[in-house]
This record gives structure tokens, sequence and C-alpha cells, in this order.
């Protein structure tokens, strides 16, 4: 191998042409997914305190959203919906006149043909309890009856014009229960999104507020422990064997050693989330004039895919796209 002075490494750094002919990670608008809170019974747009500039919505801002989402050229939008009413069972969440399937309903009609519309498929937020399913009478999380509940909250979604599902509750055996319910309805070109290794992480704090979450405790019973890497490849590996057409690595920033041993191991696309609690940190620390809002966000991006991301969920995804045009 040769050394300097015979090899001089900075001569692929000398200009900014120079480093973009030769930067070996892209980062480009159609990888970006904005996900977006859409609350029953709001008139106007809601700011979240602990999210600078993320917003619950009302169905007239989320669609303005959207619409700016698509001209920014963003692959899809996410879409999480916050009840007026919850109860043990998570009624609202299958409800063809609940908020989450009213709104995607709108957005399909608005956006469907610029971007993907997503939804995430969770009880969490229609729950009175706050977890991502129901609950046995001794409080636990009852795994299967909880399949039962997803696969009726899948066909809800998709007959609203979901485009894509977000499996994110964690259940065992959630994919191969929604594929089969979905394939008997007719519904064979919904895609799925396995939230595979998602971690019981404490990075979802201000997530939390935004959807106003009813959770008394925690969800370490049903997501992953943060100490465990070779578990997350486990759990990606199953979800594609059960016919997720994509799998989910979150919170990402913590974990992107998870990312890319799951990137190697699957073959299907490996998104990422980057969560609320990345958000806010770069956020509180630009506000102080810590460190350069744009290139941090820029840069956490970046990190993201390299690590293995094929696209990534972002709440700055609208203004990341913006500023990846503009240069």
């Amino acid at each position: 191998m040769s050394r300097f002075p015979d090899a001089r490494l900075r001569r692929l750094r000398q200009s900014a042409p120079v480093r973009e002919l030769v930067r070996e990670t892209s980062l480009e608008p159609r990888q970006l997914v904005l996900p977006m809170f859409v609350r029953e019974g709001l008139s106007e747009a809601t700011p979240i305190g602990s999210m600078p500039g993320v917003m619950q919505h009302s169905l007239d801002s989320l669609k303005a959203a959207a619409v700016d989402a698509a001209e920014a050229g963003l692959g899809g939008v996410m879409l999480f919906g916050v009840p007026a009413v919850r109860d043990a069972i998570g009624s609202g969440a299958d409800d063809p006149d609940g908020i989450l399937n009213v709104a995607t309903t709108a957005l399909a009609a608005e956006v469907g043909d610029a971007l993907v519309v997503q939804t995430d498929l969770c009880l969490d937020e229609f729950t009175d309890h706050g977890h991502c399913g129901v609950l046995t009478p001794a409080g636990a999380v009852d795994n299967d009856a909880t399949l039962e509940r997803y696969a009726s909250m899948a066909l809800a979604q998709a007959r609203a014009g979901s485009q894509l599902l977000g499996l994110s509750g964690m259940m065992d055996g959630q994919v191969a229960v929604i594929r089969e319910a979905l394939d008997d309805e007719g519904f064979h070109d919904t895609l799925l999104l396995a939230y595979s290794a998602k971690y019981a992480s404490a990075f979802y704090g201000p997530f939390r507020e935004a959807v106003d979450s009813q959770l008394q405790g925690d969800r370490r019973t049903y997501q992953m422990d943060p100490g465990n890497r070779r578990e997350g490849v486990r759990e990606a590996l199953f979800d594609q064997d059960e016919g997720a057409d994509i799998v989910m690595v979150k919170p990402a920033m913590a974990f992107l050693d998870v990312l890319r041993e799951v990137r190697d191991a699957v073959d299907v696309p490996v998104w990422a989330y980057q969560v609320s609690g990345e958000y806010a940190m770069i956020e509180a620390a630009a506000a102080n004039g810590w460190i350069d809002r744009r290139a941090a966000v820029l840069e956490s991006l970046m990190s993201i895919r390299r690590a293995g991301a094929d696209a990534v969920l972002s709440y700055w995804a609208s203004e990341a796209a913006r500023w990846i045009r503009s240069r």
C-alpha cells in the first residue's frame, strides 16, 4: 500500500466539486419520510412544546403540510392519529370515522399520486392505558388478542387508502397475521413496513407529548432491550420471512451498529426512524447556539444513510429536502 508522500489522500478533499464527485453516500429528498400528527377536534395546527417546529395538525393544516412535503420531493408521509376518546381496546383505531382513517382518506386524495401515504399501525395512541395492545385482567399485554385488533386496524387503514402500513407494535407474529388479513380481503399491493428492531428507548419522550400518550410504566416486555444487537437482526429476519416488504430500526442514531448489521442481513429495504428525542436534542443545542443547526441536521441524516438506511423518517424531512435541493 502506498504511503505519504507518494499517496496524498487530501487530493480527494481539495474542493467542493471534488468532494461531491467522490462522496460515497448520497442524501436525496426521495429518501426522506415526514411523520405527521393529526388530532381530532382541532381547528388549526397546535405546536408541540418539546418538538419546536412540529405540530399537532387539524385536517386542513395536515393537508397543507402534506402538499408542502410533496412539493419538497419527499418519498412519503407517515400519519399518527390522536383521538378525542380512548378506551381499553383502542376502538378508534379501526373505526372508519376515526381520526387516523379519515385523515388517511383525505391525504390519499390530496397527495397520493405524488408520494406514499403511510399510516402507523399500533394501538398506543388509541388506548386509555397507553400500551400498544390489549391487556389481560392482570395488566399484561396480550400478544395474540392484540394481533386480532391489528388485523382489523390494517383492513381499516387499507380501506381508507393507506399505501403502506407501519407495524410499530412489536407483537410476535404481527407481520404474518396482518399480511394474511390483507391478502384475504384483496389488498395484495398494500406494503408492510415492520418496525423490526424497535428498542425500549429513552429517546421517545417528546413523542409521548405529541400523541398525548396515556402510558403509565414502560413497554420493556415487548420493545427490545437496548443492550441487544444480535436480537435486532433476528427480529428483522423473522419479519422478512413473514412477508415484510421493508424493515425498520428505531431509534436511529443510538443504534447505527444495529442498522448496519440489519442492512447486511436482509434482502428487503431497510429504513430508520430519527425519533423525537434525537430531533429535540439537536433543536435545543442549536437554540442555545452550541451547534450549527442546518449542518447538524444534515450530518445526522447522512450518518443514518451511511450506516445503511435506504430511507429515513425524520421530522426535518421537508426542511432538509429543500436544503438538499438548494445546494
